[in-house]
């Protein structure tokens, strides 16, 4: 009995210990994922430099953006080359060393792909470099590292070289350089395979991967055939260097030279002309067309004095000629007349007339 009756006045208490069902808590703040790591971490020496690059982070998980990510930590291991190749993620936290940092400003602000610097003081040993990059958000939470880029960068390679000259021609832009003096560790023989040579748009804000050259250039000047007149264009050239393991490895830009090619080239001269009769009153013109691809178009000239002035003779077409014939419409028959070509290309510029022919108006 006494037992049922301490039950009987425990149950109030319990009742309102209980937790309610339906009573609504305040909304809580999200709590901001780690973001997820990448994959496709890459790079290349070029010069006494290890250039990294990866895409730039879009979306890690739903909902989350590139916002959730405040900096991206750059680490960077030195091993012997002989070391063993697996390594765990927790050993190379252990032993790697944070090199840099990119912020969020520069994260924001990037289009495609994301790009560290890191400048190496070569000398000593051979070394191999493994490199990872990490995810920060604005929490402090770390992603796992990426995956790990192994380089093993050589010592001696050449340095850029000199671009001492820059010329233009109707159908090419010649840039000329001088060859590198040594290494970049001061050593000589010259560790040189040949170059590549590289044009920047000015449109263009940086160098482009593919050099203008398909194949390695050996000699001190390259000849570019691409270009097109009215452009604006800035030159690098490359050394390139046998590097570890076979690699062509690239020196460091050398000077950048400018070029704005303006064409003040005419077109050569029209082939002679071939008159013939059409009909009471009428003469026909044919002639070859120009092998120049900017040849905009044709002026004819006449005369009935074949001593006349080439200067004084009569244009009979106000407007430039865009095919190879002409029918001349104004000549009086049993009359002699003589004609002459002039091309003139896109930019203006005008060649020297043709060789004179003529016919007589049936």
């Amino acid at each position: 009995m006494k037992d049922a009756l301490s039950l009987l006045l425990l149950l109030p208490f319990t009742f309102f210990l209980l937790p309610s069902c339906g009573k609504r808590r305040p909304p809580q703040p999200p709590v901001e994922r780690v973001p997820q790591r990448t994959e496709l971490l890459s790079g290349v020496q070029r010069g006494n430099r290890v250039i990294l690059s990866w895409p730039v982070p879009q979306r890690n998980a739903p909902n989350e953006s590139v916002q959730s990510i405040r900096r991206i930590d750059i680490y960077r291991l030195a091993e012997r080359p002989s070391a063993p190749l697996p390594l765990t993620e927790e050993e190379f936290a252990t032993r790697s060393t944070l090199i840099g940092s990119i912020s969020y400003e520069t994260i924001k602000t990037a289009k495609d792909t994301l790009t560290y610097v890191d400048t190496l003081e070569l000398a000593g040993q051979p070394t191999r470099l493994r490199y990872s990059v990490r995810y920060v958000n604005a929490a402090g939470e770390r992603a796992g590292f990426s995956n790990f880029l192994l380089i093993e960068p050589a010592a001696k390679i050449a340095e850029p070289p000199l671009i001492v000259d820059r010329t233009y021609s109707e159908n090419a832009i010649t840039i000329k350089w001088n060859p590198p003096a040594a290494n970049i560790d001061g050593s000589t023989p010259i560790n040189l395979l040949g170059y590549n040579i590289y044009r920047v748009e000015k449109s263009q804000n940086e160098i482009g991967q593919t050099p203008l050259n398909p194949t390695l250039v050996t000699e001190t000047s390259y000849s570019d055939q691409t270009f097109k007149f009215g452009e604006e264009y800035n030159y690098v050239v490359r050394s390139v260097s046998l590097g570890t393991g076979g690699a062509q490895i690239e020196s460091l830009n050398s000077n950048a030279i400018a070029a704005a090619p303006v064409d003040t080239f005419p077109p050569s001269a029209p082939e002679k002309p071939s008159v013939a009769p059409s009909t009471p009153g009428h003469l026909a013109i044919y002639f070859p067309a120009n092998p120049e691809k900017d040849v905009a178009g044709y002026y004819i000239y006449r005369s009935t004095d074949p001593d006349l002035p080439k200067e004084k003779w009569t244009k009979i077409t106000p407007t430039l000629l865009t095919r190879t014939t002409y029918v001349d419409e104004t000549v009086e028959s049993g009359k002699r007349y003589y004609y002459y070509i002039i091309a003139v290309d896109a930019a203006g510029n005008r060649s020297a007339p043709s060789t004179a022919e003529s016919e007589i108006a049936p």
